[in-house]
């Protein structure tokens, strides 16, 4: 009889085998893909890095622009801003109507927002926080409720918000909205005091702020049932760095993810970078040297910067071209006035009377002004004969302002004025303008380089300089009864084509009684990592920053913290490793099946067959 070759396996055993192969290659694909993906419960941390730590997490002592920006990511507010237009929009509040006076604003409170803490958000929650801000005069937030005279709760998701008058700034309050049975618990003098407001805060933001190491970091924890979505991170790190050099080379090792305020000196190399983004954007903020213009008995400023002519010849003496170039690198616009000139309202001083860089002319009003050299030292003397030095102030958290500062120093000393500079840190300056003897007032400082950051609407800062904000945001402690009634005009011009003009020439008036020599508008210097991050958000949008001039920037949003996420590399790895398994399972396939073909053409071809 006839037998098949014994040495010559059967097809079907052949098929089998390769098939289990393929099981096994599969197999040991699905281990080899778990240990290279990441374990599903890793937390997703961003960390950024910025030199300027918060200086209190009470919104009603704070005034660090880092603080803010911790407010707005724990907190929400009444009315949000839109990143790309920069117009109000819905955030607590879905809905909003106002009365044809202008006097009853009636807003709908958004249905299913809780606190932090597990508690319902309700329209009484929105109603205590604007009464609380009205009844304790609380200063810090009193900008922006000014003109309110009561909030009431109709229902949970109702409040109805009566004003003395229209209200222009109604749907653009920086407010943090407080929880009720927290905040009811906090007396209103502790709150504008001693009250420090520590992690966990209990907030309805998309981020929860848990801890603050003091010196070293702030970390939130994303708001997992966030009303808007929970945010595509598990934690946000702000780590705080003394030395800039260091953040920007933490940013390129890639133990940071984004940095805020890089020094000019290191820009320029991380534009360079690959796989960072280093974004020169405009800031809606400037830096001036302010002088101490507190008329009080009570005031331990020095009195010759009362006189408007000694502070225009400060104006006269500075030459601002030379700020943006020296201390600033290039990465800053020449200053003039408080409010940006990316901004429709925005007041150009005339070229003939703008102040210039001109000694000489500074020299002359010193002269005129009686402040003589006495006794030949090449420093001018008060007009009393008394020895005139002024003391001067920088803080440790800007470079380029210390940097500036010498240079004042130096330009003060060519027109006969003598400056006792110190650099200190903002803690201390702050201590400085708000310096008390007992329950008396006694601000206690001359001059000082700084900054202001401004929000969208104009209100805020035109607002600082009025006698209700001495004490509060009123820093060179200036004021005008002409631009204070003015400022009372411009809070009911609902309309900008009217308010446009008012809020112009409160800018002349201030220009001109030389409070602050507005040095420049900075640009802000900032760098995140593109490689493995996405979702960066700009703010303003693209049809917003090229209609205004404005160049976007991604780190003073809030929108920029719930979007951002790691690029899907790690996802991608993965789906690549398990790819080029199947590949392999695949041409292990193919290789059987021609096995399996040669196999059958041999037979049919007359395979050696034995007979028995």
């Amino acid at each position: 009889m006839k037998v098949r070759n014994p040495a010559v396996p059967s097809v079907s055993r052949i098929v089998a085998v390769i098939i289990l192969a393929a099981v096994v290659a599969l197999a040991v694909a699905g281990v080899a893909a778990g240990e290279s993906s990441p374990p599903t419960d890793e937390k997703v941390t961003l960390r950024i890095g910025w030199l300027t730590e918060p200086d209190n997490l009470n919104p009603f002592v704070g005034i660090q622009g880092s603080s803010y920006q911790v407010w707005k990511l724990n907190y929400d507010l009444l009315v949000g801003f839109d990143d790309e237009t920069m117009e109000p929009r819905p955030e607590l509040a879905t809905a909003w109507e106002v009365s044809d006076d202008g006097t009853e604003w009636t807003f709908t409170i958004r249905e299913g927002a809780t606190w932090h803490d597990g508690e319902p958000v309700t329209a009484s929650d929105v109603a205590f926080t604007l009464n609380y801000i009205r009844d304790n005069e609380l200063l810090n937030l009193a900008t922006y409720t000014d003109g309110i005279l009561d909030a009431q709760a109709v229902d949970d998701t109702t409040v109805v918000v009566t004003t003395d008058g229209p209200k222009a700034n109604m749907l653009r309050m920086l407010v943090p909205i407080l929880p009720e049975h927290i905040w009811s618990q906090v007396d209103g003098e502790d709150a504008a005091g001693n009250y420090q407001n520590d992690p966990p805060i209990v907030g309805s933001g998309p981020f929860q702020t848990v801890e603050w190491v003091r010196g070293k970091f702030i970390r939130l924890e994303a708001n997992e049932g966030y009303w808007g979505g929970a945010p595509k991170i598990d934690e946000l790190i702000f780590q705080v760095y003394t030395n800039p050099d260091t953040m920007v080379a933490d940013l390129e090792l890639g133990t940071i993810d984004g940095a805020i305020d890089v020094p000019v000196a290191r820009f320029a190399g991380l534009q360079d970078t690959p796989g960072i983004e280093a974004n020169e954007a405009t800031s809606w903020s400037f830096i001036e040297l302010a002088m101490n213009c507190y008329d009080s008995p009570d005031s331990k400023g020095n009195p010759v910067l009362l006189d408007p002519q000694f502070r225009q010849a400060v104006n006269w003496a500075v030459d601002r071209e030379k700020v943006a170039e020296v201390a600033f690198q290039g990465y800053a616009t020449v200053g003039s006035t408080i409010l940006p000139p990316y901004t429709p309202y925005h007041w150009e001083p005339p070229a003939a009377s703008a102040f210039g860089y001109d000694p000489e002319k500074a020299n002359a009003l010193l002269d005129a002004a009686g402040y003589e050299d006495v006794d030949g030292d090449g420093f001018r003397e008060t007009k009393e004969g008394e020895k005139l030095v002024l003391r001067f102030n920088a803080t440790t958290d800007a470079t380029m302002n210390q940097t500036a500062g010498k240079l004042i120093v130096g330009w003060m000393k060519d027109i006969g004025v003598k400056l006792d500079y110190e650099v200190v840190d903002a803690g201390t300056l702050i201590n400085y303008q708000y310096e008390y003897t007992g329950d008396t007032y006694t601000p206690n400082w001359d001059l000082f380089i700084w900054y202001w950051t401004q929000d969208v609407d104009p209100n805020f800062i035109v607002d600082i300089y009025t006698p209700a904000q001495i004490e509060g945001w009123n820093d060179c402690l200036w004021t005008d009864e002409e631009y204070t009634a003015l400022n009372e005009q411009q809070k009911r011009t609902i309309d900008p084509a009217a308010r446009i003009p008012l809020i112009q020439r409160m800018q002349e008036i201030f220009y001109n009684g030389a409070a602050y020599a507005v040095l420049v508008y900075p640009y802000l210097l900032e760098a995140y990592d593109t490689e493995d991050w996405e979702g960066w958000v700009h703010f303003p949008g693209d049809a917003i920053g090229e209609q205004s001039g404005a160049v976007l920037y991604s780190f003073n949003n809030v929108d920029t913290y719930r979007f951002v996420q790691p690029k899907a590399a790690a996802e991608d790895a993965s789906t690549g490793g398990t790819d080029t398994v199947l590949i392999a399972v695949i041409v292990i396939l193919a290789i059987a099946v021609a096995a399996v073909a040669w196999l059958l053409l041999r037979r049919r071809g007359g395979g050696r067959e034995e007979e028995a």
